[in-house]
Order: structure tokens, then C-alpha cells, then sequence
């Protein structure tokens, strides 16, 4: 960037390491902000200053929400014998949005990645066995990605709390939706035909 402010450098400096956001997009970001009124750039510096204070990771299933207890953990109306365990908040985010499930989250924040030096103490199960047995859980649904990490985990996760008795599945994958086999990676598209339906 070659902007003679220190600010505006280091503005697109802290907002390039944002992920997905690169310099360009980063000085565009900034350039929007210094161009916009004052009371703008304002409220954005209050909500990021105070965002780890007003927002808390739910004490039952670690969502973020403005409460101990996150909202869908509240809505007495969700399925309590379905819990669908997920990486990362967005993870569960997406989900919602599919409006395809009625049970329970379980966030662990983080995913078994031996070459990081994340191992099973750095994704602890104590919380999540507890649930499974408090809760009555009769179905936990595995729905962490589908990549080296993501599938250690489910796998590290699936053979630690076999002996609850709870029936454990994972989500399936496969082709996208309105997506071209020419573009579909290899592994997608043998999962895909591995766990293909019957139609007739």
C-alpha cells in the first residue's frame, strides 16, 4: 500500500489478517471507512472494542450469544435427543440456515491437527461425553468438514464415546447442488458415488 498515513496502513494492516480479506480488499475496506461519516468509523471501534465483553460462547454448547445459555439452547422446542457436533461457530451458522435441523449443537472450537500440535487434549471430550449422557442423546451427528482434520476428529470422536451407546452418523458428501462433475474434485465425486441412492 502506498498511502503516506500511518493509520491508513495500519487499518489495512490489522483488517488484511481478517480471513479472506487481502490488502486489496483490506485498503478498500479502510478507504470505504475513511470516506464515510465519523459517527460510522465510531461505532465500529466501539462494537470491536467491546465485542469479547458483550458476547459470550454458550456454557452448554459453546454458540456465542448475548447469555450464559445460548438462544437455541433455550428454545425448548429443538429436538434434545439429536446433537450435531461442528468445528466452528459458522459452521453451525450454515447449518441453521438450511432449516433442515431441529435438534442441538455441540461447537468444539477446534479440530484434531497432529502437524499443528493439536492433539486429543486440545479438542476435549469431557463436555461433550457429559452431554451425551446428561441429556439422553440417542443420536450425535458428526458433521465436522470434510478434510484431513475434519475427519481425524470424527473418527476420534466416533470411537471415544462408542461405549455410551449413543448412535453416532456423519453427514454425507458429495456433489453440490447445481454443481458441474467437470469441476467437482476426485474425492468429492467418489464419496459422492460411494454413497450413492437407490432411485427406483
Amino acid at each position: 500500500m502506498s498511502s503516506g498515513s500511518r493509520a491508513l496502513r495500519d487499518l489495512v494492516q490489522l483488517l488484511s489478517r481478517l480471513p479472506t480479506i487481502g490488502e486489496r480488499t483490506a485498503t478498500r475496506l479502510s478507504h470505504a471507512i475513511l470516506s464515510g461519516p465519523p459517527e460510522y468509523a465510531e461505532a465500529l471501534g466501539r462494537s470491536l472494542s467491546e465485542i469479547h465483553q458483550r458476547v459470550k460462547r454458550c456454557v452448554r454448547c459453546g454458540n456465542f450469544g448475548d447469555t450464559a445459555l445460548c438462544a437455541l439452547c433455550s428454545d425448548e422446542r429443538r429436538n434434545s435427543h439429536q446433537l450435531c457436533v461442528v468445528a466452528r461457530v459458522p459452521d453451525l451458522e450454515a447449518i441453521e440456515r438450511s432449516a433442515s435441523y431441529r435438534g442441538r449443537y455441540h461447537v468444539l472450537h477446534a479440530l484434531l491437527a497432529p502437524l499443528e500440535g493439536l492433539g486429543p487434549e486440545q479438542v476435549p471430550l469431557d463436555a461433550l461425553r457429559q452431554r451425551v449422557i446428561e441429556e439422553g442423546v440417542k443420536e450425535l451427528i458428526l458433521a465436522t468438514p470434510w478434510t484431513v482434520e475434519g475427519e481425524a476428529t470424527a473418527l476420534y470422536i466416533s470411537e471415544s464415546l462408542q461405549d455410551t451407546g449413543v448412535q453416532i452418523s456423519r453427514i454425507a458428501s458429495g456433489v453440490p447442488h447445481g454443481g458441474e462433475l467437470e469441476y467437482t474434485d476426485q474425492v468429492t465425486l467418489g464419496r459422492a458415488l460411494a454413497g450413492r441412492q437407490s432411485v427406483g
